[in-house]
């Protein structure tokens, strides 16, 4: 599938969002110019693009007769919002006085419009709807439309600011479109922990509240009742990675169950009659069915765990009609700490239960064959079962087999009775098969649509484009009622990504592309339009797509494309009209650069150039390589081009393109391939070939006349991180200095395999298994041989699998221990990803700093110790 942009990021679901009155906003909208004591700000040039305001949000209605546009505040928040109280519980992390998940995003603002054809985004003043209603000093998350249109919930929170109502637990409201008025729905506040509220039909919704008369949280104790104690006296195999935020004591249990208890209850929107239902748990899901006459209800249970985070607590999924009753218990599954570590384990048991989207009320699910472990052969290795609510209500009826899977079934696409698509595969040899089968007459079979390495992005065919259906879900679009798809992709290639657009005959699997993107811009096709009378078939004539355009000086447009002619014409109207976000950068220089490594693996990187920089005039510039090494299966797919040339730039506040601003050059996401063909394990490589990758990258930027080796700079973040250091450590020949964020440094703290869940250099091996694999991958190892002078960042609450904080502030001792110049900075209340204005401008100070100095030979003001 192809990688989200800008326009895309805009129209997908909102499942958090926030408003406030008008003067909330406009005392919101500038960020503030300082800085709390202790915190620097970056240079000016810097600042500014970091603080450029954010573009809206927006939504269609569900009949697309509306467009919902929701304001942004600063990018940014205060630390002092990071700051709140915060309980790190089971893998969670909780705010405590709101009974949700802390550091929420939200908006400032919420207003909508009539689609119609002179439209043009984002909404202008006195051109659209106001909430009415809302009272000030107050936040909305959580906004949906009603499957009618008819109604939007959100839910309000305190802002918590100087003269704003008490912080509190989210309170449900629902405002009424035809008239913009909003009011509050529940008097109960909610418990949004792990589940919020859901539209049941077209005016009921079923939310999870906090349980009535809920008292105080359970007080600390004074002193311990007694030593942790974990007991394997069964000598049960029990491997685990190393899971941040675990529970710790039984007092951590105790504020776990306060905190993700809640209470099940249905509103109406139109009456606000509220019903409760079923009785007070650790409610994790509730799932109305399309027709809206069951729930499929999932809820934790004991005993908890103090070796894994709560996702795999002892779970119970049942089916309720929509008033409560049981009618039937659809899985009963244990504690589950012995799942394997190897890609492609699951939990035994019923897994991914779920609704058809092409029935009223049938569910399915998958079980494994093989105890959820891989290293299991077995025939079949997952079994899909179906079972219809009707049924199971009224007789018992047990679940019929729909399908079986030889590889790890990864999920369907409903169409009708007499089609879906069921996809399966298998990480070890990424292998991945799609399925056309008949789920009302599974006895059929079913037949292979396609079988492929999905690692060749050259032969991705793209995914099928979906039709919205009179339940509100959404099914394979059939053209003409034929079993032909609507495909779209990424499109890449040779020249680059060029999405496409194209008709897929499921009977001769022949493919007729409809339409292509072509330089000098970007196109994309996303969401069918014409979709909305059930009764008609989706045809070629008169097809209405929304598309965006964009190119590299120009930001994202959203476009109204409509194919007429069998899809050979198309007709296109703009209806957006977004400004360019960094006007100072808006003549940047980008190129998608080709090269060879050692071994003759091919390379591509994105080089950027300041705007007005001539190589002839200017000559080399200090340089900053920024990369995140993946892992492939072949060296053909390593060098696949998977960028395109004509892409916007879209500038992230903690990327490296911010130094273009700078007169850098910046060499970004040049692949650092590590590949490992048949059965070779990858990282037994690893460091050979992140040198090799490394050494044809500064060689390309040497070729080119752009920079030299004295003044480069190499980082990344995470996984990025933990390459920079070892580039220092085993090539530090090729760079000036090193920059390091969030990283892990020692592999032995990750003695059960790491990056299990990305795209980079995974290791399934556990440390006695290939100690001298994590020994030689461990920049922390080889301390004595980083000669060259590397930059350590760290979030203090890192909540990342592996990268705890100790593993910069061990690297850091090690480097200093033996005479390096290095520098760690811990910034405070940040995790894996940093978010407070202060932390994000203290960071591009640090940053800014130690390149200026090291490869830009400047003396700086930056506090060195």
């Amino acid at each position: 599938m192809q990688r989200a942009s800008r326009a895309a990021v805009r129209l997908r679901h909102i499942s958090y969002s926030l408003a406030p009155t008008q003067e909330a906003v406009s005392a919101t909208q500038q960020p503030p110019q300082s800085l709390t004591p202790g915190y620097r700000l970056p240079p000016a040039e810097i600042a500014e693009i970091v603080d450029s305001p954010p573009e809206p949000l927006l939504s269609f209605s569900p009949d697309r007769k509306l467009v919902l546009q929701l304001s942004r505040p600063p990018p940014h928040p205060p630390i002092a919002e990071l700051a709140r109280p915060e309980l790190k519980l089971a893998g969670l992390r909780i705010d405590p006085e709101l009974f949700a998940r802390s550091r929420m995003s939200y908006y400032i603002g919420a207003e909508y419009t009539e689609f119609t054809d002179d439209l043009v985004l984002p909404i202008r003043n006195g051109q659209s709807h106001k909430l009415k209603g809302l009272p000030p000093g107050m936040w909305i998350n959580y906004l949906t439309w009603s499957p009618n249109s008819t109604y939007l919930a959100f839910t309000l929170r305190s802002a918590g600011g100087e003269g704003d109502p008490p912080r509190g637990p989210l309170q449900l409201w629902v405002a009424d479109i035809a008239t913009g008025q909003a009011r509050k729905l529940l008097e109960q506040p909610l418990n949004v922990v792990f589940e919020d509220y859901n539209w049941v039909d077209d005016e009921t919704i079923v939310a999870c509240v906090l349980p009535p008369g809920v008292g105080d949280p359970p007080p600390r104790p004074r002193a311990p009742l007694g030593p942790k104690i974990e007991d394997n006296s069964s000598g049960k195999k029990s491997q685990a990675r190393t899971y941040p935020d675990l529970l710790k004591s039984p007092y951590d249990e105790k504020l776990f169950e306060y905190y993700t208890t809640s209470q099940l209850v249905t509103v109406s929107a139109k009456t606000g009659d509220v019903k409760h239902v079923g009785q007070e748990r650790m409610y994790t899901a509730v799932s109305p069915s399309p027709d809206g006459r069951y729930l499929l209800v999932a809820y934790l249970e004991k005993p908890f765990s103090y070796a894994v985070p709560c996702g795999r607590f002892p779970k119970r999924v049942e089916l309720w009609d929509r008033d409560g009753k049981l009618i039937r218990e659809m899985a009963a599954l244990p504690l589950a700490e012995d799942i394997p570590i190897a890609f492609n384990s699951c939990r035994k048991g019923p897994r991914g239960l779920d609704w058809r989207d092409d029935k009223p009320a049938e569910m399915y699910w998958a079980e494994c064959q093989d105890e959820g472990d891989p290293a299991k052969e077995v025939s079949p290795r997952d079994i899909v079962y179906t079972l219809e609510a009707d049924a199971a209500a009224s007789n018992g009826t047990g679940p019929r087999q729909l399908a079986t899977t030889d590889l790890r079934f990864g999920g369907i696409s409903w169409c009708n009775g007499e089609l879906a698509l069921l996809y399966e595969s298998w990480w070890k040899t990424r292998r991945s098969v799609i399925w056309t089968f008949a789920p009302d007459s599974p006895e059929g079979g079913k037949q292979v649509l396609f079988d492929r390495n999905y690692e060749d992005a050259y032969t991705d065919p793209g995914s099928p484009l979906t039709r919205r259906t009179a339940l509100g879900t959404y099914v394979l679009a059939l053209l003409d009622d034929q079993h032909k798809l609507l495909m779209q992709g990424s499109g890449a290639s040779p020249e680059g990504n060029r999405p496409f657009l194209d008709v897929l005959d499921l009977g001769t699997k022949e493919t007729r592309r409809i339409w292509q993107s072509s330089g000098p811009v970007y196109e994309y096709t996303s969401t069918i339009l014409s979709d909305l009378d059930q009764s008609r078939p989706i045809s070629l004539d008169n097809l209405q797509m929304l598309a965006s355009r964009e190119s590299v000086r120009d930001p994202p447009q959203y476009y109204i494309k409509t194919f007429t002619a069998g899809g050979s014409q198309a007709e296109e109207r703009c209806i957006s009209d977004f400004p360019h976000p960094y006007p100072t950068l808006k003549d940047l220089q980008k190129e998608i650069v080709r090269y060879q490594r050692a071994d003759g693996v091919d390379m591509t990187a994105t080089l950027y150039l300041p705007p007005g920089y001539d190589k002839e005039r200017d000559g080399p510039l200090p340089c900053i390589m920024w990369a995140y090494p993946r892992e492939f299966k072949s060296k053909d797919a390593a060098g696949q081009l998977r960028r395109s040339p004509y892409q916007f730039s879209g500038i992230s506040s903690s990327g490296p393109l911010l130094w273009l601003a700078r007169k850098y050059a910046v060499l970004d996401g040049p692949t650092f391939p590590i590949i490992a063909e048949g059965d070779e394990e990858p990282n037994d490589t690893y460091v050979e070939q992140l040198t090799s990758s490394a050494r044809a990258a500064v060689e390309e930027l040497e070729r080119r006349g752009v920079a030299d080796i004295g003044r480069i700079a190499v980082g990344g973040h995470s996984y990025g991180a933990f390459m920079a250091a070892n580039l220092l450590a085993h090539a530090p020949e090729l760079f000036a200095c090193g920059i390091a964020r969030s990283g892990a440094y020692n592999r032995t703290l990750t003695p059960f395999g790491f990056q299990a869940s990305s795209k980079a250099a995974s290791e399934e091996r556990t440390l006695w298994d290939a100690p001298d694999t994590y020994i030689k991958m461990s920049p922390f190892m080889q301390a004595t041989h980083i000669s060259k002078p590397l930059l350590l960042i760290h979030g203090e609450d890192d909540n990342n699998t592996g990268t705890f904080p100790m593993q910069s502030e061990r690297l850091y001792q090690a480097l200093k221990g033996h005479g390096a110049v290095t520098r760690l900075v811990v910034l405070p209340h940040e995790s894996h990803g940093y978010q407070a204005r202060e932390s994000i401008m203290h960071m591009l100070y640090e940053m800014d700093c130690w390149m200026e100095r090291y490869c830009n030979g400047k003396a700086t003001s930056v506090d060195l110790v």
